[in-house]
């Protein structure tokens, strides 16, 4: 099997699929931002507030080349991690990579439900968020279809549409 790893926009249920799968699969999941945490042992944010962006993705491929290399592992990476330097392409050749696809609606809804703090939306409306959204998307969307695999998530608000679409990720990879 070696790795699967799963990316989209924030929201999109990344950690929350690829945390079910690990379980079911019985193989590590690793999410690439806890990973820098741990690693540089300082939150997302801070490292985005002290380094900036730039710096933060410098560390976030170092981190993804790292994690990228361990055996039979699942990997959820942040939304923006596709985008830059050569990371999709690079993700690509390491492994079956999965867009979990929805419409910034169903993304917006799942932001609300999300108790993480996100930088990127801090101090926006929610007109201003939905937009936010929705024209971001359309600039990641470029990579993010690069994936070999791309899943239409609905709504994960409970356990069994977890279950349903774990099951779907499943017969998507033959696993």
């Amino acid at each position: 099997m070696n790795r699967i790893i799963i990316i989209g926009y924030m929201g999109a249920g990344k950690t929350t699929v690829g945390k079910a799968l690990s379980k079911e699969l019985g193989i590590p999941f690793y999410d690439l931002d806890w990973y820098i945490e741990s690693r540089m042992r300082k939150t997302v944010a801070q490292l985005f507030a002290e380094r900036g962006e730039e710096n933060f993705r410098q560390i976030e491929y170092n981190m993804l080349h790292e994690v990228a290399e361990f055996e039979d592992v699942i990997i959820s990476c942040g939304g923006g991690t596709p985008c830059f330097f050569d990371n999709i392409d690079y993700m690509n050749e390491q492994g079956e990579t999965i867009y979990l696809k929805a419409t910034p609606e169903v993304l917006y809804g799942h932001l609300k439900m999300g108790k993480t703090v996100r930088p990127l939306l801090l101090g926006k409306t929610e007109d201003e968020l939905l937009s936010y959204i929705g024209q971001q998307l359309s600039v990641r969307e470029n990579y993010y279809n690069k994936a070999k695999h791309v899943l239409d998530v609905s709504l994960l608000d409970n356990y069994e549409k977890i279950k349903i679409t774990v099951k779907e990720l499943r017969k998507l990879l033959n696993i």
